[in-house]
């Protein structure tokens, strides 16, 4: 079966919530959705922290690192969101972080086998 990158993001989301865990953060939510606005791939707390995190995953490096990804108007979209999160949960005093996870993986025979994961703290 082939990996398209739905399944791709889907493996790497995973992997990302599985090193946020081993990295003492605790998970409140995946792929949060604000209706049409768009979607957080993972909340989580680390600390004081509300952490609202990207994940991008990436099996080469054609188009650049996964987190340059992560444009301006990306950023802006995930701010939104996570306005809507903070009031939805009465936690708009919560001290906030925005974080990137990337997953760089290789694919080989229809397999996909993790290679590198790195977090971006505080990455906009």
């Amino acid at each position: 079966m082939k990996t398209n990158n739905k399944n791709l993001g889907n493996i790497g989301e995973k992997a990302a919530i599985d090193f946020l865990c081993k990295n003492n953060y605790h998970i409140i939510h995946t792929n949060f959705r604000a209706g049409k606005l768009g979607e957080i791939d993972i909340v989580a707390r680390e600390n004081e922290y509300i952490c609202f995190i990207e994940v991008k995953t990436r099996s080469s490096l054609s188009f650049g690192i996964p987190s340059e990804s992560v444009t301006s108007r990306k950023q802006n979209v995930i701010r939104k969101v996570a306005a809507v999160y903070l009031s939805r949960n009465h936690a708009n005093e919560s001290s906030v972080r925005f974080d990137i996870v990337e997953v760089y993986v290789k694919r080989k025979a229809g397999e996909v086998e993790i290679t590198q994961i790195n977090l971006i703290k505080n990455a906009f």
